[in-house]
């Protein structure tokens, strides 16, 4: 018989078995109180800032926006 493995859950760091349903929580108020966070924007994925090249379609899409203004 093999060991069960586990891991930490990321909210409470109770174990948790590889092989439930919930994982990588312990349960079903881990997991959606995890998720109340990311939907409350209390994590976030940091993206880079890109600079606007010229040449590439939002870009041209602007130019077009300021001509039509006459700016």
């Amino acid at each position: 018989m093999s060991p069960r493995r586990t891991a930490r859950c990321p909210r409470c760091q109770q174990p948790v078995r590889l092989d439930t349903s919930s994982f990588p929580f312990c349960s079903k108020r881990c997991r959606l109180i995890d998720l109340g966070k990311w939907f409350n924007e209390e994590y976030r994925v940091e993206k880079e800032e890109r600079e606007w090249i010229e040449g590439e379609p939002h870009a041209k899409a602007q130019s077009r926006r300021e001509r039509s203004r006459g700016e």
